[in-house]
């Protein structure tokens, strides 16, 4: 069977490895074949190693909780207090966000970094401001770079302008474009290089895993260290809590040559909220990050359980640039595959292969996680995200948001806007200026609700607009643990 399968095997390699140089050959710019070349070297390494593994990738009963010294409390770092030349650390850093995202899922066209977010600043502003800030405070030079994909270059670099004058410098580079893969062929679904028409649904940035192959080959890598760039922090541009932290960066530089930390994780407890996010394991005298995509079927339960795995992956990682170049030139970088399993409009079924960056940690000497707190993990994701970070629950400084001083307690509300809210204009729409939610531990809305101005909302509110029925909350309402069902309309008269 085995040498059957082998011989299975050596052909669905031979047969992509001829389609896709039939694909290169439909590529008429010399340069973009280069690139595509590039990235089609990655996609083969990826799927020659899709082949060799059948099943999870996971042995659980191998999985052990990770030793107590490997994720230090956030605390412990803080109390080492900072240096008085903090500005020699910063002028070693460069921040990345991961920028290949669209807004889709929340209704907007276009790049998911340029959607308003508070007074008109979009994701990308803010991270501009936040940056700009510190190096005028620090009297530093801490660079941004952008990750875009072949879905937001365009429209991310047209915006870009408008930071000329702005104290940072912004470098973009983009992730690979990889092809989408028939389910029952294992073969490319494009038919030439495009991706518009009928080859727009042909291709895909292939997670955020590919961040170490596509800095790399875009030249960034040794340009940075050239500069004297030491580490990178990276983050998805989508949270906000993701800002550079001081103590983090004093920590990873003030350790001895021979310990260096190469990568840092941050993660932070989970709540009930946060059951899908990856973990940290210890696996094989190794951390490694779990992902929920890598779980066994029958061990899902227990891989969402608060009480067995109590922290997650914030996507907020520090990591050794000179580490990342040695582990790509030895090619060493062994990402756990994420198979993604997708139905294309037409109905048919295509597969993505990817892989995500936090999945590296293994690869890198003296890894650890940090334990920080909640507050650095605030993702914007859907409207209900986006109700919160807009409201007086967050007051902002310089791009950053901090919870506001005036909440007694530290948790955020949690908030569930049903499907009237899921578009940011008709969520918008439904708002005419957003309610006081200083005091709110639980807000669920569903049907058609709008909210007239100076609504103030404590404790636990419910409001259902059943089919057919259109609730309408008064200007200056105040609901304090209430449910509101029925028909309430308010018309100008």
């Amino acid at each position: 069977m085995t040498e059957f399968q082998e011989k299975l095997r050596q052909q669905h390699e031979e047969s992509m490895h001829r389609e896709l140089e039939a694909l290169l050959a439909t590529e008429t710019s010399k340069t973009e074949a280069e690139i595509s070349r590039k990235d089609f070297d990655g996609f083969k390494k990826l799927f020659h190693r899709f082949l060799q593994v059948k099943g999870p990738s996971v042995d659980w009963a191998k999985i052990n909780r990770p030793p107590e010294d490997s994720i230090q409390p956030y605390d412990r770092i803080k109390a080492k207090g900072l240096p008085a030349d903090i500005s020699a650390s910063l002028n070693k850093l460069a921040v990345v966000k991961l920028n290949g995202g669209l807004g889709t899922s929340m209704g907007c066209k276009g790049p998911k970094s340029l959607i308003s977010v508070r007074n008109e600043n979009t994701f990308l502003d803010l991270t501009v401001q936040q940056i700009e800030h510190l190096n005028k405070t620090y009297n530093a030079d801490v660079p941004l770079v952008l990750m875009n994909s072949f879905n937001t270059d365009e429209d991310t670099k047209k915006i870009l302008q408008k930071y000329k004058h702005h104290r940072l410098v912004i470098h973009t580079f983009n992730q690979s474009r990889y092809p989408r893969i028939n389910k029952e062929s294992l073969l490319p679904i494009a038919k030439g290089m495009g991706t518009s028409g009928e080859n727009s649904d042909s291709w895909y940035p292939p997670g955020h895993g590919d961040i170490y192959a596509s800095f790399q080959n875009s030249g960034l890598l040794d340009r940075l260290i050239a500069e004297g760039k030491e580490y990178i922090f990276v983050s998805n541009i989508d949270n906000l809590g993701a800002t550079v932290d001081l103590f983090i960066l004093h920590h990873l530089m003030s350790q001895p040559a021979e310990r260096r930390c190469e990568f840092i994780m941050e993660v932070t407890d989970k709540t009930r909220a946060d059951v899908k996010g990856g973990t940290l394991i210890q696996y094989e005298d190794h951390l490694r990050l779990l992902e929920i995509a890598q779980v066994p079927k029958a061990h899902v339960d227990e891989f969402k359980s608060v009480t067995k795995f109590k922290i997650f992956n914030t996507n907020n990682l520090w990591i050794s640039l000179p580490a990342m170049k040695r582990l790509q030139d030895k090619n060493s970088m062994d990402l756990e595959i994420i198979v993604n399993p997708k139905t294309l409009d037409g109905g048919l079924n295509v597969i993505q292969l990817e892989t995500a960056v936090g999945a590296a940690i293994k690869s890198f000497n003296n890894a650890m996680g940090v334990n920080v707190p909640r507050s650095r993990f605030l993702p914007v994701k859907t409207s209900s995200d986006l109700l919160l970070v807009m409201s007086n629950l967050y007051s902002m400084d310089a791009g950053s948001l901090t919870m506001s001083k005036k909440r007694e307690f530290p948790t955020t509300p949690h908030v569930k806007l049903g499907s009237s809210f899921t578009k940011v204009q008709e969520f918008l729409h439904r708002f005419e200026s957003i309610p006081d939610m200083l005091e709110l531990d639980h807000l669920t809305v569903s049907g058609d609700v709008t909210f007239g101005k100076n609504v103030s909302l404590k404790g636990t509110v419910i409001i259902i607009a059943n089919h057919g029925d259109r609730i309408d909350i008064p200007a200056g309402a105040m609901l304090e643990n209430k449910i509101v069902s029925g028909n309430l309309r308010i018309l100008d008269h």
